[in-house]
């Protein structure tokens, strides 16, 4: 399998049309070639003038470990060219920033998700380019959730860095294929061009989605930090919204979900008596945990691991948003009284709670607090939306269906 960015440096046609342009580069520590050279050293290396760069959340080499810790500008020490923060003193392009570029390379690694802010960034620069006259590449990469979609829509109203656009949770396109939905869908009048990978399966296993034993993973942002991450991450985000630990401050963030004080086999025994058929695909292992830093510090957690690294594995049967809605669910139903919601500033909001802007609106929250409401109305909520989805992105694939 090829990557854009190596279809890119092995193709003087495709070169041809950048030269005598100012080009500049959006990435970040995950853009390397399949040799694992950073995209930026790569391109320069290639001669194609590299003129700026962008970096988004976490920045351009992965200098930020934490979230919602900001970039400043600076200048690429090696390459002595200007590197913008999109997620510093701003996180939409300023015109001094578009003023640096003919064309607009975009090689970030996604993973499937609404919520991940570089799908916001991603956004902004399109809009941007398409108004001041910028060309935009695509240079595609994989998307580790495969074909997979689940969850409703963004609802109007509800827009924020955590979700830019109609979306539902898990979309199930690469970043290039969404790039041409977000341009068809605002109506932009943008040059784009997708620089396409060659041999790409995502429905094949058995990565599902990611060319295992091809391409090693990356961390696209610091807590990503596995395969296993990608495909859990839809579910697992909802727990930054919550008093539960989602295991920020462990080796396997966004993998694990606990509390010092909830009883997980009582939830886990709840769970399956609500909804059985929401637990499948996947193996939930009971577990115990000890953040170092975050929420619950020092404190022993108790909890479960969601695996979809073995062979049980099946992708069209997890599902990871509606597991977290069933646990969500079932914390309410055994203990009525508990603080789930939390309230804090979240990614430059600091009216609306988190776990809101996280599932596009108060739909699910609402479901979680209604005693009355049970797993089929959040099936009801959740199918007409991902049926509709199915059929719009059908346009925009360039992988197959």
């Amino acid at each position: 399998m090829k990557l854009g960015i190596d279809r890119l440096l092995e193709n003087r046609a495709l070169q041809r049309k950048l030269r005598g342009r100012r080009v500049a580069l959006l990435g970040h520590a995950a853009s390397v070639t399949r040799t694992g050279v950073h995209s930026l050293d790569a391109l320069m290396a290639a001669g194609l003038g590299i003129s700026a760069a962008f970096g988004p959340q976490h920045g351009m080499r992965g200098d930020k470990q934490d979230n919602m810790i900001e970039s400043p500008d600076y200048e690429d020490p090696q390459h002595r060219i200007p590197v913008f923060s999109l997620y510093g003193k701003v996180r939409y392009p300023t015109q001094e920033m578009l003023d640096a570029f003919d064309v607009l390379l975009v090689d970030l690694q996604d993973i499937g998700t609404r919520i991940y802010t570089y799908v916001t960034t991603l956004a902004y620069l399109l809009e941007a380019c398409a108004r001041a006259g910028k060309a935009v590449w695509i240079l595609d990469r994989p998307n580790p959730a495969g074909r997979t979609l689940e969850g409703s829509f963004l609802q109007p109203g509800w827009e924020s860095f955590v979700g830019a656009a109609p979306l539902p949770m898990r979309h199930g396109l690469t970043l290039g294929e969404l790039s041409r939905w977000l341009v068809a869908e605002k109506g932009w009048d943008l040059s784009l061009e997708v620089v396409q990978m060659e041999g790409y399966a995502p429905r094949q296993g058995p990565g599902y989605g990611w060319p295992l034993h091809e391409l090693p993973w990356v961390n696209p942002s610091p807590n990503a930090s596995s395969l296993n991450m990608a495909r859990c991450f839809p579910g697992t985000v909802l727990f930054e919204g919550t008093h539960l630990s989602e295991g920020r401050g462990t080796t396997t963030p966004l993998e694990v979900i606990g509390a010092p004080d909830l009883d997980f086999m009582r939830l886990l025994t709840r769970m399956t008596q609500l909804a059985p058929e929401w637990l499948t695909g996947v193996r939930l292992r009971p577990c115990y945990f000890e953040p170092t830093f975050h929420k619950h510090a020092g404190k022993l957690c108790r909890g479960m691991q969601l695996h979809t690294d073995y062979q049980g594995y099946e992708p069209e049967r997890f599902r990871p948003y509606r597991l977290a809605a069933l646990l969500l669910k079932s914390i309410r139903l055994e203990y009525p009284a508990y603080g789930i919601w939390r309230k804090f500033p979240y990614e430059y909001e600091t009216e609306r709670l988190a776990i809101d802007l996280l599932a596009g609106g108060p739909a699910l929250r609402d479901w979680v607090e209604d005693p009355a409401a049970e797993p089929g109305d959040l099936e009801a909520l959740l199918r007409p939306d991902e049926q509709t989805w199915e059929i719009q992105r059908q346009p925009f694939l360039c992988y197959g269906p």
